[in-house]
């Protein structure tokens, strides 16, 4: 579980590299990107599932919520409502994780260097 999460240097040690700065960028992303297509799957089998959508419109009403569109298809069912109310829900806390993993190694980076500029 420590891999999982990159450990951000102290205040006052030196910034890291630029080469170590994109590793450590280039693994958020890619925990990014799991995490979205972790969060697309679930969705494609609720909508399968509960909501009795193909899987092609299953990962259109999926990828729609996710991005913040809307489903497409309406479902009709009460299983399939609440599915798709909690999915909803779920995917908006998604995207603003999402976002976060991603600014976090930048916003450190920015921080570090201007509060280094400080106690010069």
């Amino acid at each position: 579980m420590t891999n999982l999460f990159p450990k951000y240097e102290h205040r006052s040690q030196p910034v890291i590299s630029t080469q170590h700065f994109l590793l450590r960028l280039a693994h958020s992303g890619i925990f990014t990107l799991a995490l979205i297509f972790l969060s697309l799957f679930i969705g494609m089998l609720g909508f399968y599932f509960l909501v009795d959508l193909s899987w092609i419109d299953a990962f259109l009403n999926a990828s729609m919520l996710l991005g913040g569109m809307g489903p497409v298809d309406t479902p009709c069912t009460f299983e399939g409502k609440l599915f798709a109310g909690f999915y909803a829900l779920y995917c908006g806390l998604v995207v603003i994780i999402a976002a976060g993993v991603i600014l976090a190694p930048i916003v450190h980076r920015i921080l570090h260097r201007l509060h280094l500029e400080n106690l010069k």
